[in-house]
């Protein structure tokens, strides 16, 4: 079953049950993709209006750039799926003998890297998002500027629930360095971009009410 693909009423029914995919990551990235969908919805309606034929070139560039992060963050659905299975079989695996013990630690730090990799990916996706989307509120159609509001909430919500499935994985490191590294990166994103996000918000409350 391909996640990015299903109706919305079996992605949710599959997300609450105890099937282990799909969990936050995939989760969050389907909030950055709806997060960036609002974004170009903004720009979608000023195209076209002559009130804003000024920007209509840079909107065109924007709205391409969203549509590309659109597809970037489907792919990341399926792609945080794959990843976890390996994970989830690696925890399995027996730990009796020495020898046990050391491959079991070999394959876990190959798939904790790569369970790793999925969620990174998709905090840097939000936070390209929110970089177009500040844009999009500041230059678009002032009817939509509510969609471009919600849109930087949902990246912001997607980075943040990322952020998590990265700290959960890096918890488990035994690579410390390689965890702490992880950590300072997500940590960068999370402390620079929620204030962007938590801008375009107040700004557009401020401009409707």
């Amino acid at each position: 079953m391909g996640f990015s693909t299903s109706r919305c009423d079996e992605f949710v029914e599959v997300l609450a049950s105890k099937a282990p995919v799909p969990g936050g990551g995939g989760a969050s990235a389907l909030v950055g993709a709806v997060g960036t969908a609002l974004g170009n919805m903004v720009g979608s309606l000023t195209v076209g209006k002559k009130k804003y034929a000024d920007v209509e070139e840079e909107m065109y560039a924007l709205k391409e750039k969203a549509t590309a992060l659109q597809k970037d963050f489907l792919r990341l659905i399926e792609r945080d799926a794959e990843v976890f299975e390996p994970l989830a079989k690696a925890y399995g695996m027996p730990r009796e003998t020495e020898e046990e013990k050391a491959e079991k630690a070999r394959v876990m730090a190959i798939v904790l890297k790569d369970a790793c990799s999925v969620p990174m990916e998709i905090m840097e996706k939000c936070c390209e998002a929110l970089d177009l989307i500040v844009e999009f509120a500041a230059k678009g159609s002032a009817l939509a500027i509510s969609d471009a509001g919600v849109g930087a909430a949902f990246c912001k919500a997607a980075l943040e629930g990322a952020s998590l499935n990265v700290f959960i994985n890096t918890k488990s490191m035994a690579d410390k360095e390689y965890a702490a590294e992880l950590n300072a990166k997500a940590d960068a994103m999370l402390e620079k971009y929620t204030k962007i996000a938590d801008d375009i918000f107040a700004s557009v409350t401020a401009r409707l009410r």
